[in-house]
């Protein structure tokens, strides 16, 4: 909430964009109320009517205006530019959406210097208190499969939601793909989930081009559905990998679409560390919105799960689903060539502790956020 209200302070126009059924409007609705907001749900045929004429209806409001699911309206972003560059604006617009700029056009080119992007996810161990973080892992953070009274409720509102999404909410982005074709492409990506992205390979499975998988990716990507985690390249005196590294966002609908009903048959699962690794990162990248997230593979075998870039430092994350983990030769390599503040082996187990300088192993359920420091220059010398 205290993000929002900074975002909306600061900028004429706040987007806060996330996937379906993730709690958008629900934080909307809390914090346009007390404000006097006018509030216009654009998936209602009764709100899209008293839109029709937007300049008119926008042009003689004041205080907070929020539109949801924008992207049934994208001709409005125009209307918003217009409206807010107006020196008389008196008005500031919260517009909510379930897909990225990339994915609704115009929002970029149109809103360009005029709007401030907050991205909300499902429910994070910060929220749901991290006693709770196996249920968290198992149903994903989708408010009503987290809640839900019973496993079997949680798993069948995911396969509802995968239903929805597939024939209601991508056609409504323009977007004309088969609902079956995607089920499929998503289905064979949860079985790569944590790995390097191939296009040429899940392309041939498929029997679909390099092009049109590429296509897919993207616009599960764009939706919230997927995270790429782009590889970090330096001057390391090894060849690098260049390729993302791909992850479903939600653990709960990773868990879905491989049919992972329960804990126990998830424990079991070949996928269960991969699961548990993409969990973590969801985790981490959560607490910590603004810093800039890598990842690292050499052909030559190092490797680094994630790298992050925070107020200043340079820090590294290993994630092990693993009850003991260890220091491995390519931590310590990634330690060295990254020069690294600190390296967090992230594991489901209870107790912190160091294994060597700079490497501490960390449970997720006390590591999120993690204990990053204030930068030396960020900590002030009392002038």
């Amino acid at each position: 909430m205290s993000r929002l209200d900074q975002a909306v302070r600061r900028s004429p126009v706040t987007a806060l964009l996330g996937p379906r059924q993730c709690g958008k409007t629900t934080l909307a609705r809390l914090f346009a109320d007390g404000r006097g907001a006018a509030y216009f749900d654009l998936e209602a045929q009764s709100d899209r009517n008293r839109l029709q004429n937007p300049e008119l209806v926008l042009a003689s409001r004041q205080g907070l205006v929020v539109l949801d699911e924008v992207q049934a309206m994208p001709e409005l972003f125009n209307v918003l530019r217009v409206q807010v560059d107006r020196p008389e604006n008196e008005a500031r617009f919260l517009i909510l959406g379930s897909a990225s700029p990339e994915i609704v056009r115009g929002v970029s080119e149109s809103l360009a210097g005029r709007v401030e992007f907050v991205e909300l996810s499902g429910f994070d161990l910060i929220e749901t208190g991290t006693d709770r973080w196996e249920r968290l892992w198992l149903r994903g953070g989708f408010p009503r499969a987290f809640l839900a009274a019973s496993e079997e409720d949680s798993v069948a509102w995911r396969e509802g939601f995968l239903r929805t999404f597939l024939e209601r909410d991508i056609p409504q982005l323009g977007i004309t793909i088969p609902a079956p074709a995607m089920r499929r492409f998503w289905t064979m990506l949860g079985h790569l989930h944590g790995q390097t992205w191939n296009a040429s390979a899940l392309g041939r499975a498929m029997g679909l081009s390099d092009k049109t998988v590429r296509g897919y990716l993207d616009i599960l990507t764009g939706t919230f559905m997927v995270r790429q985690l782009q590889p970090w390249h330096e001057n390391l005196r090894k060849r690098q990998v260049k390729a993302p590294k791909v992850y479903l966002r939600d653990s709960g609908l990773l868990h879905t679409l491989l049919g992972l009903p329960d804990r126990d048959v998830l424990w079991g699962h070949p996928s269960v560390g991969a699961s548990w690794e993409g969990f973590a990162i969801e985790q981490v990248l959560t607490a910590l919105p603004a810093a800039e997230p890598y990842f690292l593979a050499t052909h030559g075998g190092a490797e680094l799960d994630l790298l992050l870039f925070h107020r200043g430092g340079r820090y590294g994350v290993e994630v092990k689903f693993n009850e003991a983990p260890k220091v491995t030769r390519s931590m310590r390599t990634a330690f060295v060539d990254l020069h690294l503040d600190h390296l967090w082996v992230i594991y489901p187990g209870d107790h912190t502790y160091a294994v060597e300088e700079g490497i501490t192993c960390l449970p997720l359920k006390r590591g999120v956020p993690l204990p990053i420091a204030p930068a030396p220059s960020e900590e002030g010398d009392g002038t």
